[in-house]
């Protein structure tokens, strides 16, 4: 192992107390031996690879230093440590011959013994901090938070835990860009004036790693990425243990409350005293009103495992729910202590779409949101119209893959008129100046309507700027000669657009007849 000027900075004895004062172009250079210079005017040979160390203070302006600095450079010299601030001159001098001048405050004696150790045994410092670290992270069951925080002391490093999306979930909030979370590789990156290691949390039977821990290294530092390395390694299994019992602990909660859940929604008449305990010891409260919740995901999402992101999205949006995993997404409702008026219940939904819209930047999820309803009986219904709208939303991008069974209703009945054989051909016709052109013109509208002609909305739904949906709201009405600022005009283009969409929609393989409301459900 060739042991560097800049691996040297990287020990914990010199970290801190050496600065680099000129030359650092030269930190690369090997290091051969150590060897301490007792007087300056003796005559001192010079060997390849050699790193002077000064002994005892000199002169700030003494010439000497610069002599010897050009003795370092001509006999390819590794540096010089000197006590003290040199002079400018000589650090100017340094930079020049790319021999690095290297200062300490104080007597450098315990500098010399830890480099002459390191440069006898190059792998004992690693295999000190291998075994500081089992010892730390020993077989007791750490929690990420600890374990980050053990790495950050013995590592002299900034740690993060990554989940399998790259966001920290515990640590130093460090910016780890180019690691590939998907591949279950050990790596090490440049990054940002960093230097990163990442080592993969490993569950059994999984090809794709649970958690990531990143150290990141700033400086002269990064030298001692090399010792890192096994000590991640060490904290990797203890944060996958941490996982295993976790998992296991979530599992048996997660059944539990599947369970109850079917009970509570299965309930004839007035629920049990057992049950209302069990619900109780949950945290669910069956009196009140509820407005319930589904939420839907493909077959291949982890619901247990994403389940606390769902959580915490709800509450950042402002909604105080319970959410429980069943089948392929997970079911809630929200409860109120007295009926919510119109205005609390729009603005439920409002935070559930906004909910919603943060969930699906990393989750292709459909929402539901069903009717307040009373007790324990209302409980079982609003979940149900919550289904059967995340049903419905599964098929609607127009809407954002959102929909609130209020705002069905006459609109769907409305909408069964609109599948006759007479009504398509005209919304066709009615629409067809923006088929004609460019930009998504007939998808923009829908958006555009159903988003209650808010500019924000609709370009949330379309992922653009509410500048582009301004500009091509405009373009619409110019090339169909209509204000949508009149609700007539409104209701008739939301009409037709709905018609022409789901029209297409059901000409495409495997889309799903239209009919309402849907046969089946979760339950």
């Amino acid at each position: 192992m060739t042991i560097t000027v800049r691996r040297l900075l990287a020990l914990a004895d010199w970290a801190g107390n050496v600065e680099v004062t000129g030359g650092r172009g030269g930190l690369d250079r090997a290091v051969r031996r150590v060897h301490p210079i007792l007087d300056l005017g003796a005559r001192h040979e010079i060997v390849d690879g050699e790193l002077a160390v000064l002994v005892e203070p000199v002169a700030v302006a003494d010439w000497r230093v610069d002599a010897l600095l050009r003795r370092i450079a001509d006999a390819g010299g590794a540096g010089l440590l000197l006590i003290g601030g040199p002079l400018a001159a000589s650090c100017l001098l340094a930079d020049r011959l790319r021999v690095p001048l290297l200062s300490t405050p104080a007597e450098p004696l315990a500098l010399l013994v830890s480099a002459r150790l390191l440069l006898a045994a190059p792998d004992l410092d690693r295999a000190e901090l291998v075994l500081a670290t089992h010892a730390e992270l020993d077989d007791r069951l750490r929690a990420p938070e600890e374990i980050v925080g053990v790495l950050r002391g013995l590592l002299r490093a900034s740690v993060a835990l990554l989940d399998d999306r790259g966001t920290p979930v515990a640590g130093d909030p460090l910016d780890a860009g180019p690691v590939r979370v998907d591949e279950p590789v050990p790596q090490r990156c440049a990054w940002a004036g960093w230097e990163l290691l990442a080592h993969p949390v490993l569950l059994p039977r999984s090809a794709r790693p649970a958690l990531w821990l990143v150290a990141g290294i700033r400086g002269d530092g990064a030298a001692w990425a090399d010792t890192v390395a096994p000590a991640l390694a060490i904290a990797a299994s203890a944060a996958a243990r941490w996982l295993l019992v976790h998992r296991v602990e979530s599992e048996r909660d997660a059944r539990y409350r599947t369970a109850l859940l079917g009970d509570v929604l299965r309930v004839a008449g007035e629920p049990s005293a057992d049950l209302r305990r069990r619900a109780a010891d949950a945290g669910w409260r069956l009196g009140g009103w509820h407005v319930g919740i589904r939420i839907g995901v493909p077959p291949s999402t982890d619901v247990l495992a994403r389940e606390p992101d769902v959580v915490r999205v709800l509450r950042g949006a402002g909604v105080d729910a319970v959410v429980v995993g069943h089948g392929d997404g997970w079911t809630g409702w929200a409860t109120f202590d007295v009926e919510p008026s119109a205005e609390r219940v729009r603005a439920t939904a409002a935070g559930l779409r906004d909910a919603h819209r943060e969930l699906r930047r990393t989750l292709t999820a459909h929402l539901g949101v069903g009717r307040p309803r009373p007790s324990h009986e209302g409980l079982a219904r609003t979940v149900a119209e919550a289904a059967d709208a995340a049903t419905l939303a599964a098929t609607r991008p127009e809407s954002g893959y959102f929909l609130h069974v209020d705002q069905l209703g006459m609109a769907q009945l409305l909408l069964e008129w609109t599948r006759t054989d007479t009504f398509e051909p005209a919304a066709r016709t009615l629409l067809a100046p923006l088929q004609e052109e460019t930009g998504d013109l007939v998808r923009t509208l829908s958006a555009y309507l159903d988003a209650e002609s808010s500019l924000a909305a609709a370009a949330a739904v379309l992922g653009v700027h509410r500048n582009t949906v301004a500009a091509r709201v405009a373009r619409i009405e110019r090339l169909l000669q209509i204000d949508l600022a009149r609700a007539d005009d409104r209701l008739a283009l939301q009409l037709a657009c709905r018609a022409v969409t789901l029209s297409d929609d059901q000409g495409r393989p495997g889309a799903p007849a239209h009919g309402w409301p849907p046969a089946g459900g979760p339950w």
